[in-house]
């Protein structure tokens, strides 16, 4: 199997990896893998603790929709995250993720959340009780955990994180750097 060009690392739970999400495809010359981690399995301290204020302005200035905390914040994200790694076995990691990301950061809603996960499934056309059952497998677990692992040994030391041009690059910049790296829009503001 080809390696992709570009490899997005997120975790759902994480409003600096939701705005990378939103800039991600429009920025870069060729379309990245989105690659499902929990922080806690590449951050020593999991979901770092992110000014939200400062974040709804960014969102404002690249014209998203208001963002707003997330009921329960800081978020647990294991079941919405053992549900984007399913959605990725069925090629809907993108819209899954992206329904997520909305419902916790322009909804304000809590990814613990069973509802929210069913309703962000929902949006991909993914079956409730298929979504549920994958949550509890334990090869969903497996392969969560893996991309940890290939993460952390692909050099992510932070969220959002993206391999591009055979480096990482990591943080608020993130998108914009391998846009740099890849030969996109390095310089737009998105």
């Amino acid at each position: 199997m080809d390696q992709p060009e570009a490899v997005f690392f997120y975790d759902l739970g994480d409003p600096e990896c939701y705005l990378a999400a939103e800039r991600i495809t429009a920025a870069l010359p060729v379309l990245a893998e989105w690659e499902p981690v929990l922080a806690a399995a590449v951050l020593d301290d999991g979901l770092p603790r992110r000014d939200l204020d400062v974040l709804a302005e960014r969102a404002a200035e690249q014209g998203l929709l208001a963002l707003h905390r997330p009921v329960g914040w800081p978020p647990d994200t294991r079941a919405a995250m053992l549900a984007a790694t399913y959605a990725k076995r069925g090629g809907r990691a993108v819209a899954f993720s992206l329904a997520a990301f909305r419902q916790a950061f322009a909804g304000g809603r809590d990814l613990a959340d069973e509802n929210t996960v069913l309703i962000a499934a929902a949006a991909c056309e993914l079956h409730p009780a298929a979504v549920l059952k994958a949550i509890s497998m334990d090869s969903v677990a497996a392969q969560l955990e893996a991309a940890g692992a290939r993460a952390r040994a692909a050099g992510v030391v932070a969220l959002p994180a993206i391999a591009a041009g055979g480096s990482i690059v990591c943080g608020a910049d993130s998108v914009e750097r391998a846009a740099a790296l890849l030969g996109g829009a390095a310089g737009a503001k998105l």
